[in-house]
């Protein structure tokens, strides 16, 4: 069974950086793609980036050039650096494992809390 595991959320000023990190469990991870995705209060999951098991990657207009999703096969390890905070980035953030076109494969991790502070 795939885990994943989210680390690296806490409180930051706005204007600040965090870098989030998603271990995950099995050999699945090389193979899938996987991403980001947030959830704020009172609103729907959304799409923050995802990237492919080649490294094509992918961004929601809102974090474009502040973000950057990497993945390290070797290590089974996701990140998103997130540069230039604003307030209304602070959401639960989840790492997800998926395979295109297979909904047998999805996976989410439990999320971790970004607060961006004005």
């Amino acid at each position: 069974q795939v885990q994943l595991v989210e680390s690296g959320g806490g409180l930051v000023q706005a204007g600040g950086s965090l870098r989030l990190s998603c271990a995950a469990s099995g050999s699945i991870f090389s193979v899938n793609a996987m991403g980001w995705y947030r959830q704020a209060p009172g609103k729907q999951r959304e799409l923050v980036a995802t990237i492919t098991r080649s490294g094509s990657t992918n961004y929601a207009d809102s974090v474009k050039g502040r973000f950057t999703i990497s993945r390290d096969n070797a290590k089974n390890t996701l990140y998103l650096q997130m540069n230039s905070l604003k307030p209304e980035d602070t959401a639960v953030y989840y790492c997800r494992s998926y395979s295109p076109g297979n909904s047998l494969v999805n996976y989410w991790g439990k999320g971790t809390l970004v607060t961006v502070s004005s």
